[in-house]
């Protein structure tokens, strides 16, 4: 092996560890930014368990009193022992009240931060442009608006008080300890140390070890996406156990990995763990103390005192790697919130105007995704006003890309779209969305009534206007066949097939009745017989309307006024249908095929 390569090898995790240790400390800063809001509150709460703590080494103090009582023997002062009960029941009543109270202010500071983070997000998706929602699954909204709020509730409303406590407890039980004698306080933690070097030995590399368990998870459910994504393909050809060995290699790589990452942090941790065990806190204080008894140093009672002052270390040092795990994943989920919240919107336009007419014109347009190379280049078109122009082209031309410009979903990277003359970047948002319509090839139905779906378009439309639209939309039937009708919920008591959602679609634009319409892929999930209904209800909401249309079949768009031709992200041919057929290019040898498809789909039907 080369000294480069030896090189390399030796600086990978380092690299590793530098990385891991920086995004670290880009969590930790977005977590003390997201929890600005609440932090007053939570002085507060920690401040108030802090008085808790002291609280609660009263009843230890009180013990050793009341033992000292009891052991001198002759006439026990009642009044000095009721006296005794009395600061006890003080001590645990201060201790409830205020940790108690400390856990009420967390939890109200937590609802307060929810909120304030559910609006964030709430104003932040609703000002992101639609393509990001394009590019994005709906699971990531989920993980920021339920997941990752929910790693923070832990973090305000109990770790933070939590930790606290369990700080302050054994500190001021080890205070007062070492007040009786020092070297009691010696004894009280003398495991301790033991367990503070086991967990440097066991965390030593935990950012690079955990940083390759992240990879190896991914790897392990990326190969589980591409087994179940392909698994019909898979079993037809018979192939289901070799498609497996790619997960199960993944899966056994990662499990040799771990276990030689974990198998000697376990032995480590269970040393560390029986140190701070309460037999041995116990045998420990109490076998010493006894010498120390013997010797004249201190008392029997001393020795029971801080023996149990001694009890309550490990159960704090527990409480305190919960709330460290709790603060590793609230910094995590902090982070995701914080890169959510600085993604940019689409600028506003400062002097927004309104389209003075429905044409649409593309002027050396050129488009790129997040700044890499450009899908479509020197885009020059132009849609006149009540006219229906059709994309078409092999799969990744760009068509859908260009389609999405209109509504800007994306802002280009060079020239301009403009409606009625009017650059859409300089239009405002709700005027832009009042003038483009869109029926897009992934149709969402919201699980809500399916009058509601559909005044998406109108929230205050009538129920009549809804069901105008539905009627134009050839859907109106299937609807009022439906257990509640337009009352029905669309997943509970309303199931829609592919093409009957796409009606429900067209009728949401119907209702919008907005000039320009873009419909991409309408008759994408249709089957053969609910395809005429599709087209005539396409029929019926282009009427009038300037329309840019996208449609594998063929047949569909040759009545367009004029069909486009894209190819790599490039227009090769605009015309009529006839005259591209008749220019023998790109569309007619598109048209022939087509042809032939339908000519053997015939042939097949008659036989």
């Amino acid at each position: 092996m080369t000294v480069v390569a030896e090189t390399a090898i030796a600086q990978e995790p380092v690299d590793a560890g530098v990385r891991a240790k920086a995004e670290a400390s880009v969590h930790k800063a977005a977590l003390r930014e997201l929890l600005q809001p609440v932090r007053t509150r939570t002085t507060l709460a920690m401040v108030m368990q802090v008085v808790a703590a002291v609280a609660a080494i009263v009843p230890y103090v009180a013990i050793a009193e009341l033992g000292k009582i009891l052991i001198v023997g002759g006439d026990i002062d009642s009044s000095r022992v009721w006296t005794i009960v009395s600061v006890v029941v003080i001590g645990l009543g201060l201790r409830t009240f205020f940790g108690g109270g400390a856990l009420v202010v967390t939890h109200f500071a937590d609802v307060h931060l929810q909120a304030i983070l559910r609006r964030r997000i709430a104003a932040t998706l609703g000002r992101l442009p639609l393509g990001w929602f394009t590019s994005h699954s709906s699971g990531t909204v989920r993980k920021a608006a339920q997941n990752d709020i929910a790693d923070l509730h832990y973090l305000v409303a109990h770790s933070a008080v939590e930790t606290t406590g369990a700080v302050a407890v054994p500190l001021v039980g080890l205070g007062y300890v070492i007040s009786i004698d020092w070297r009691l306080g010696l004894l009280a933690i003398a495991t301790l140390p033991i367990y503070v070097i086991a967990y440097a030995i066991m965390t030593r590399g935990m950012a690079v070890k955990m940083s390759e368990m992240n990879e190896g998870i991914a790897e392990i459910s990326n190969t589980i996406v591409e087994f179940v994504t392909g698994i019909a393909v898979v079993k037809t050809f018979g192939q289901d156990r070799r498609a497996h060995s790619r997960y199960r290699d993944a899966a056994k790589g990662f499990a040799v990995s771990y276990e030689g990452w974990v198998r000697p942090m376990l032995r480590t941790e269970a040393l560390a763990t029986i140190a701070l065990s309460a037999p041995v806190v116990l045998v420990v204080n109490l076998g010493f103390g006894s010498w120390l008894v013997h010797s004249g140093v201190v008392s029997p009672i001393d020795v029971l005192t801080s023996s149990l002052v001694a009890m309550v270390i490990p159960i704090s040092v527990t409480t305190i790697g919960f709330g460290m795990q709790a603060r590793r994943e609230a910094s995590a989920a902090a982070a995701r919130l914080a890169e959510l919240f600085a993604t940019d919107a689409l600028p506003e336009s400062e002097n927004p105007k309104s389209p003075a007419g429905n044409d649409v014109r593309f002027a050396e347009v050129s488009f790129a995704y997040d700044g890499g190379f450009d899908v479509l280049s020197e885009i020059n078109l132009t849609l006149p006003a009540g006219s229906v122009t059709a994309l078409v082209g092999p799969s990744g031309s760009g068509k859908s890309t260009l389609a999405t410009l209109v509504p800007r979903f994306h802002d280009v990277r060079a020239g301009s779209v403009s409606i009625g003359g009017v650059d859409v970047r300089d239009i405002a948002t709700d005027e832009l969305y009042r003038h483009v319509g869109f029926v897009l090839q992934d149709v969402q139905l919201l699980e809500a009534s399916v009058v509601d779906n559909i005044r998406l378009a109108r929230p205050d439309a009538s129920l009549a206007e809804v069901k105008a639209a539905a009627s134009a939309a050839r859907i109106d039937r299937c609807i009022e066949a439906l257990p509640r009708g337009y009352e029905s919920v669309v997943g509970v008591d309303a199931r829609f097939s592919g093409g009957e959602a796409q009606r429900v679609s067209i009728a949401r634009a119907i209702l919008a009745d907005t000039p320009v319409l873009v419909l991409d892929e309408a008759t994408a999930f249709a089957d053969p017989e609910s395809e005429a209904d599709i087209q005539e209800a396409l029929s019926r909401l282009t009427l009038g309307r300037t329309v840019l249309v996208i449609a594998h079949r063929l047949a569909s768009i040759v009545s367009a006024d004029q069909i486009v031709v894209l190819d790599g992200g490039r227009i090769v041919e605009t015309g009529s249908h006839d005259a591209l057929v008749a220019n023998g290019s790109t569309y007619a040898r598109m048209w022939s095929s087509h042809q032939r498809v339908d000519d053997a789909v015939s042939r097949k039907g008659n036989s």
